[in-house]
């Protein structure tokens, strides 16, 4: 299993989405540590590598400000979601990265999601992580072991309001079983 964590936002993040590719830079392809992103640095990647980042980190943030789960992610204070992606998601000390490395599950203090059906089943037949992922739908998986979960990839047609909503619940579901 690959330790090595890589990607952008909090080292000592509590919840995490897993994305297969890096942004198309030099730079982020040899990246070989989690790198807090700094003020403006959103906005930044959307013009720099388009439009399909730009809807990761709404997707993202509009996931984190519904949980509002204070002790996870603090988002009371914030007046919406565009104002959390832009002033507290993966930043340090927010709880939350996008990762670019496969799912350390040995972090059993975080929740793990991987985003898209096909790169989970891709993590698990080349063995860079073992899950007992028990299938809810053809989009939505759940391995509670291992605080794991499955959703559809970070976009506003895949990971849909309605989908977020379903991905709330089972972030809950699992954070309820870990305070047990």
């Amino acid at each position: 299993m690959n330790l090595d964590i890589i990607g952008l936002g909090d080292i000592n993040y509590q919840i995490a989405f897993y994305v297969e590719h890096t942004p198309p830079s030099v730079y982020y392809q040899h990246l070989s540590q989690i790198e807090p992103l700094q003020d403006q640095q959103i906005a930044w990647f959307g013009n720099e590598f388009g439009n399909g980042w730009r809807k990761q980190f709404n997707v993202y943030a509009k996931f984190i400000y519904q949980l509002a789960q204070p002790d996870l992610c603090n988002t009371k204070q914030i007046a919406s979601w565009q104002a959390y992606r832009d002033s507290l998601l993966l930043k340090k000390n927010s709880g939350t990265a996008l990762l670019f490395s496969p799912p350390n599950l040995e972090n059993q203090h975080a929740i793990h999601i991987i985003a898209g059906r096909t790169y989970a089943r891709q993590l698990i037949s080349t063995h860079k992580i073992t899950a007992n992922l028990e299938w809810l739908n053809d989009e939505f998986a759940i391995d509670k072991a291992n605080n794991l979960i499955v959703s559809p990839f970070l976009d506003y047609r895949q990971l849909s309001n309605i989908k977020i909503e379903k991905l709330v619940s089972l972030v809950t579901v699992l954070r309820q079983q870990n305070k047990t």
